[in-house]
């Protein structure tokens, strides 16, 4: 029995997912295919915690001084942390939506 491997877009949308609180962590974890919700409750810390480039970190290896592999291009870089940004963005307006939808009622 081996680790599963999660992509990096697979981490992001249980992140925008849970974050939405439209589904419930057992739903999540049937939609994306997760077996464990630990798994979801770490990748749920990380991106509290702000350390979004633990996302693309392969399994085993702990990037904490240089926060990334270090042949990643500069161009690379820039993408990935444009697409978090993006992603973030969408998450946001979507927390404002249902707070303003709260208030309503």
């Amino acid at each position: 029995m081996g680790k599963n491997v999660y992509s990096s877009e697979v981490k992001w949308a249980v992140v925008k997912d849970k974050l939405s609180g439209e589904l419930s962590t057992k739903e999540i974890m049937e939609k994306h295919g997760i077996k464990n919700k630990s798994q979801v409750e770490t990748w749920m810390r990380w991106y509290r915690s702000k350390e979004i480039y633990r996302f693309d970190q392969p399994i085993g290896k702990q990037y904490t001084f240089g926060h990334g592999p270090e042949i990643t291009s500069e161009d690379d870089k820039r993408e990935r942390q444009l697409s978090h940004l993006k992603m973030e963005n969408e998450i946001l307006k979507k927390y404002m939506e249902l707070e303003r939808e709260l208030k309503k009622k």
